[in-house]
């Protein structure tokens, strides 16, 4: 990471808990901004972008202001930002955090389909109903590493029914 930045840069995408698109730009400006500061450019930019928006149920929206988009279009969003460049890993921080149940499964559904297509999807949530959606999951309490594993491990290592009943436990 400190010698190689720029190649670094192309292999991964980050969506911040934190609403962090351009307001002022459409839809489609703030795929494309984020599409070249990820390395895309010209024809396999135009190209890209097209697919893109329309594989993320964002292509009648592209001429929209992304200041106007309601929560759960601004994540969908979010997530055609941090991906434009198809990442290797992506790292999503509270990736649901304020959306409706129905966007959040269809968010998920994004998810399932980048990790079906290679994507290394890394998750922070708060949300036990997610976590259980994950493949490996890793508890950290404090900043210490106290599980790794699949949830059914992880039920197993705490000895509780769900994950959120370990979640619960830690909490006491």
């Amino acid at each position: 990471v400190s010698t190689e930045p720029e190649a670094i840069r192309r292999k991964i995408g980050y969506m911040s808990q934190r609403y962090g698109l351009y307001d002022d730009l459409t839809v489609e400006e703030n795929v494309r901004f984020y599409a070249t500061i990820y390395g895309l450019h010209g024809r396999e930019r135009t190209e890209r972008l097209r697919a893109h928006l329309a594989e993320h149920g964002l292509d009648e929206r592209r001429r929209q202001l992304a200041g106007t988009l309601s929560g759960g279009w601004k994540q969908r969003l979010a997530l055609a930002c941090a991906t434009a460049h198809r990442p290797e890993m992506l790292f999503l921080d509270e990736p649901t955090a304020g959306v409706d149940p129905a966007a959040r499964r269809r968010f998920w559904e994004s998810i399932y389909a980048l990790a079906g297509r290679g994507t290394t999807i890394l998750v922070t949530t708060h949300y036990m109903d997610e976590a259980e959606r994950c493949q490996r999951l890793a508890f950290l309490s404090r900043g210490h590493l106290i599980g790794v594993g699949t949830p059914d491990e992880i039920t197993r290592q705490f000895n509780q029914p769900t994950i959120e009943d370990v979640f619960i436990a830690l909490q006491q």
